[in-house]
């Protein structure tokens, strides 16, 4: 047995872009002469605005304050050399809605309006015009909503007052969904190996993912990890397997041999990933009478597992669209592990669901584990799984569903995870209550087109990722 060290000291993050947020404050230029105090008022609250977004780990990339439609014809060319994956139209006062039109048109990302006053109220006593129209960013609210739509541009708006908590929790939510946009629309997934054989709800089209999102499949080949993983040396392994028994308690059912190839292994999938910069990998193969590629699959758990821990997804059986899904949920700070329904507890209420092979360390409850198998899952395969629970709490499922026409959505379904019995076979498993007749949930999810596996997060997050689908274009589905 092993003392388990902490997944985030000890595995290096991937290191991303951060989202770029275009920043553009604004009000009627018409106000400054007639009122001198006004537009420095405004001009200082956009710096706390600006530096709201730096705080959540955000490049700003901030045009000014316009006062004309002129000015907002040149922020416009701006924000669309910045390649943004969010505009944030700062309403600082009463403007035309021929100011930020052009910012909706031509930036070429989703846009956010805000407003916010700068108390939770005027004081009507002492306040003259030039006071209450640092007041008045919600009045040309509706009137850019109905450009918008008129324009058939995705209306979106926070309104409150510039230090309410609640309204930068509703504004939060929108940069952690441009987090998701920024990495899926930059993202190098990798597909290794071959479909798992008959499971056609997995088969995904390769050019859906980069029309979608404008990300990149890269097609590797077994071959690829196998040069890799012939090159590492005995020295790697050796400090492989040291880093796997800090992180993981060792089970007496763990062969020798396979813990040292699962680490051998790991060491040339660190180097295949870094090779190919991916961001996700999706594998499996078959394999016969184990040869050596049917040895290389059986031997990914561990360092699967270890590159999900630092925010590269890596998945069993082919799944590239629930790798693109634990992509969603891990820079949304939820993790997310690869998941799928294992049976159903109708005297509990509770639909009990896991999966053996690679699993985000993140979600785990207690010290993950590592178990010797025999037998992976009706694969054939000899070496290591992770087995954790779940820890208890709310969670969210996010599966990337397709539908006859090719087009994607998000789908989501919030739970709770409950303690109680557990399988003990080299799995993560939980046991979710949905609040509703497990039967009947199974049902509604199964309806919504998402395939056979998704992604668990840990949190209450539809509301993240229904924001994420929004800004990504896709539609958002939630049981």
């Amino acid at each position: 047995m092993s003392t388990v060290g902490d997944p985030a000291a000890l595995l290096p993050p991937k290191v991303r872009r951060r989202p770029r947020i275009g920043l553009v404050a604004g009000g009627l230029g018409t106000y400054w002469p007639q009122f001198p105090n006004l537009l420095p008022q405004l001009q200082e609250s956009s710096r706390y605005v600006s530096s709201r977004f730096e705080a959540m780990d955000a490049e700003v990339v901030d045009v000014g304050f316009i006062s004309d439609a002129q000015e907002g014809a040149t922020a416009a060319e701006q924000l669309r050399r910045a390649d943004c994956d969010l505009i944030v139209l700062f309403l600082a006062t009463y403007l035309t809605a021929s100011m930020v039109l052009p910012v909706a048109q031509r930036a070429g990302a989703p846009v956010l309006v805000i407003d916010l006053q700068p108390t939770e109220k005027m004081d009507h006593a002492s306040f003259d015009t030039g006071a209450w129209l640092a007041y008045c960013g919600q009045c040309p609210v509706p009137e850019v909503g109905n450009v918008f739509r008129r324009a058939g541009i995705d209306f979106r708006s926070v309104s409150g007052y510039l230090r309410q908590e609640a309204a930068w929790t509703r504004i939060e939510r929108w940069i952690r969904a441009a987090h998701v946009r920024a990495a899926l629309r930059t993202a190098r997934h990798g597909l290794m190996g071959h479909l798992y054989p008959g499971m056609l709800d997995v088969s995904t089209d390769l050019t859906l993912l980069p029309t979608t999102f404008g990300s990149h499949v890269e097609v590797l080949e077994l071959d690829d990890l196998r040069t890799r993983v012939d090159k590492v040396t005995d020295a790697e392994v050796v400090e492989r397997l040291a880093l796997a028994r800090e992180l993981f308690t060792v089970d007496d059912s763990v062969v020798e041999e396979d813990f040292v190839w699962g680490a051998r292994v790991s060491v040339g999938l660190d180097r295949l990933v870094d090779d190919f910069a991916l961001d996700t990998l999706a594998y499996y193969h078959r394999g016969l009478d184990g040869e050596q590629h049917e040895r290389l699959g059986a031997g990914l758990i561990l360092g699967a597992s270890l590159l999900t821990a630092r925010g590269i997804p890596t998945t069993g059986e082919y799944e590239l669209r629930t790798t693109v899904a634990q992509l969603a949920t891990h820079v949304s700070g939820a993790g997310g592990s690869f998941c799928e329904i294992q049976a159903l507890n109708f005297e509990d209420g509770v639909v009990e669901m896991g999966h053996d092979g690679p699993a985000h360390l993140a979600v785990s409850a207690r010290n993950p584990l590592l178990r010797g198998l025999g037998v992976f899952h009706g694969k054939r395969g000899w070496g290591v799984s992770v087995e954790f629970d779940v820890q208890p709490g709310p969670v969210t499922l996010l599966g990337l569903g397709q539908d006859r026409d090719g087009s994607l959505s998000f789908v989501a379904s919030q739970g709770t995870v409950v303690p109680g019995p557990l399988l003990a076979i080299g799995n993560t498993t939980s046991r979710v209550d949905f609040g509703r007749d497990p039967g009947e949930w199974v049902d509604a999810w199964s309806a919504t087109g998402t395939g056979h596996h998704w992604s668990l997060s840990v949190g209450a997050r539809a509301a993240d990722y229904r924001a994420a689908a929004s800004l990504l274009g896709i539609d958002f589905r939630e049981v």
